[in-house]
């Protein structure tokens, strides 16, 4: 079954619903392959990374509103093992960061850019923005230094990235994470692990019987 999982990298609950996805997926029998798809929560250019708590106050209605949102989502992250920092966070436009993910999917290395990205933005504060930064995670994860650096240096992959940003827009997808399952079957938000599951399971057995 190919998952489909329509995500953007500083989404805090698009990185929780892809470690919901993970804990699913080691109860699950049958064989999965998971591809990334973009989307952007803010397609607007960032000239200058802020601290994200600054932008989450800006757009949500203050600073104590924004804490009180980021408290919330860490709580909920540490619960399946992960650390977010949003003291350290940095506001970023994500579209290279998804130029990257298509690059290193043409490597085999989709999945590990992906973790690396969240890691990077959430718990150690990088400009994922930043081509250095983006440069510095995919050699983090084993690709090749200049080959990245040319690939987002040129125009390689901006086209494609739009048209799968047109593509989520077109399908519908408003929130994320989404996850589209063998193609037709949705699930949005980061469902519990148990609630995926039983998605995977019934999709799997409706597939099957034709």
């Amino acid at each position: 079954m190919e998952i489909e999982i329509y995500a953007d990298v500083v989404c805090p609950w698009c990185y929780i619903g892809k470690r919901r996805l993970e804990q699913a997926l080691a109860s699950y029998d049958g064989e999965v392959t998971v591809r990334y798809r973009p989307f952007q929560l803010d397609p607007t250019p960032v000239t200058a990374p802020q601290p994200l708590l600054d932008a989450l106050a800006a757009k949500f209605g203050g600073q104590e509103r924004a804490q009180s949102m980021a408290g919330q989502v860490t709580q909920v992250a540490a619960e399946v093992g992960l650390t977010l920092n949003f003291d350290r966070a940095v506001s970023a436009n994500t579209f290279d960061a998804h130029r990257l993910v298509r690059f290193a999917d043409g490597h085999g290395r989709a999945g590990d850019v992906v973790e690396a990205l969240y890691r990077a933005h959430f718990t150690d504060g990088v400009d994922v923005g930043s081509p250095e930064a983006l440069v510095a995670l995919a050699v983090s994860v084993g690709l090749d230094e200049t080959e990245t650096r040319e690939h987002l240096a040129s125009h390689a992959g901006r086209r494609e990235v739009a048209a799968d940003l047109a593509t989520a827009h077109q399908l519908g997808v408003s929130s994320v994470p989404t996850f589209v399952l063998a193609g037709k079957y949705g699930v949005t938000g980061a469902q519990e692990p148990e609630t995926l599951l039983a998605a995977l399971t019934e999709v799997a057995q409706r597939e099957s019987a034709g």
